[in-house]
């Protein structure tokens, strides 16, 4: 078996599919004006689509999200590798 402890008895994160994606969207959202002014939370921000407040490049991001999720489950991506990965 695997160990998945480090040197200290901390366990070691394991990356997610998609991971860098999703962290840079969240922090796009959190500092966007949407959540900042508005005190909406980020899920509510993400569902909002022509708000001026929500910047364009969360909204990209967002897709960008989107297609790394969606070709997790599409067969062909065996061959060609992951979206945005």
């Amino acid at each position: 078996m695997f160990n998945l402890e480090g040197k200290e008895g901390e366990k070691k994160p394991r990356k997610r599919a998609c991971d860098g994606l999703r962290t840079r969207l969240k922090e796009c959202l959190i500092l966007s004006d949407c959540v900042q002014k508005d005190d909406k939370t980020p899920k509510e921000c993400l569902n909002l689509k022509n708000d001026p407040s929500v910047p364009h490049e969360c909204l990209l991001l967002r897709n960008a999200f989107y297609d790394c999720k969606r070709s997790i489950i599409d067969m062909r991506a065996r061959f060609r590798g992951r979206k945005g990965d």
